[in-house]
């Protein structure tokens, strides 16, 4: 359980939490505090100027989940990405919760192909999307080399906690992060949605031009879903591990993308699903 910490009397200049009025009801007594709440507001994902999607999500590295989002979901391919920057009005200032994704000069779009019908909440990687077929994006299986120990895996819940700092303060983000086989933590970000905290560490990746992510393990503090595990397989990375349960989609996501699944890494353990090969006792 996160350490929530007492928002005090003065407004948060973090934009990913705000500090709210609650009565706690503790043991039959009852008491009036501030708390920290993480914030959730949407964000509206543009490519070449025109509007893909709308996505409920936690403020802070929306560059980074914008160019997570467009690569993820087979919009645009990391070669053709070439700028992703917030939107400016007529009077040249930045519009609030609007950003723009460029293509490089010669590459296409066919934006109606891939518009969402309604916005995507940040319980949910695949809402509004028009029909089954567009769900499963077109990726390869992953080839990798990859191996990772056992130890190295057990250690990775504490190494993502140690950085989760907005969980810390709210206990209400998720979090996503990528380790190197030998347990370096590379990329964490945290979101309320499980979706748009990978989104947010694999466009980190993407912004700085450090593509494929075959080296690379996909750590996740919440359930495993089919939505986390097509994006990493998009992204061509060889394992995710999570701290939850998989579904039965993800674990048929993983097997046939040559993917390594592990889940319920916690409390000095771990189920491997599939995979197991890169897997080292």
């Amino acid at each position: 359980m996160a350490n929530i910490r007492s928002a005090g009397d003065e407004p948060s200049d973090d934009p990913r939490w705000r500090a709210f009025e609650v009565r706690r009801v503790r043991a039959g007594r009852s008491s009036t505090r501030r708390d920290a709440v993480s914030v959730e507001e949407p964000l509206e994902i543009r490519v070449l100027g025109k509007p893909i999607a709308v996505v409920m999500r936690t403020p802070g590295d929306d560059l980074d989940l914008a160019a997570g989002f467009v690569v993820t979901e087979g919009i645009v391919s990391p070669d053709d990405l070439s700028v992703v920057a917030p939107c400016v009005g007529a009077d040249g200032r930045a519009v609030e919760n609007v950003v723009n994704a460029a293509l490089v000069e010669g590459a296409s779009l066919d934006v109606e192909r891939f518009r969402r019908n309604l916005y995507a909440s940040s319980s949910c990687g695949v809402c509004g999307k028009a029909t089954l077929d567009a769900i499963e994006v077109a990726a390869p299986a992953v080839k990798s080399d990859l191996q990772i120990s056992a130890d190295v895996l057990l250690r990775m819940p504490a190494g993502a906690r140690e950085a989760q700092s907005v969980f810390e303060t709210t206990g209400g983000l998720h979090a996503a992060a990528l380790f190197s086989a030998a347990g370096e933590r590379r990329e964490l970000r945290e979101d309320v949605g499980r979706h748009n905290a990978v989104d947010k560490v694999i466009g980190a990746r993407v912004r700085r031009g450090a593509w494929p992510l075959d080296q690379d393990v996909l750590f996740v503090s919440g359930r495993a879903g089919f939505e986390i595990l097509q994006k990493a397989r998009v992204a061509g990375i060889p394992v995710v591990a999570s701290v939850g349960a998989p579904s039965s989609l993800a674990i048929e996501c993983a097997q046939s993308g040559a993917m390594t699944l592990v889940g319920f890494l916690r409390d000095g353990g771990f189920n491997v699903y599939c995979g197991g090969e890169r897997v080292r006792q």
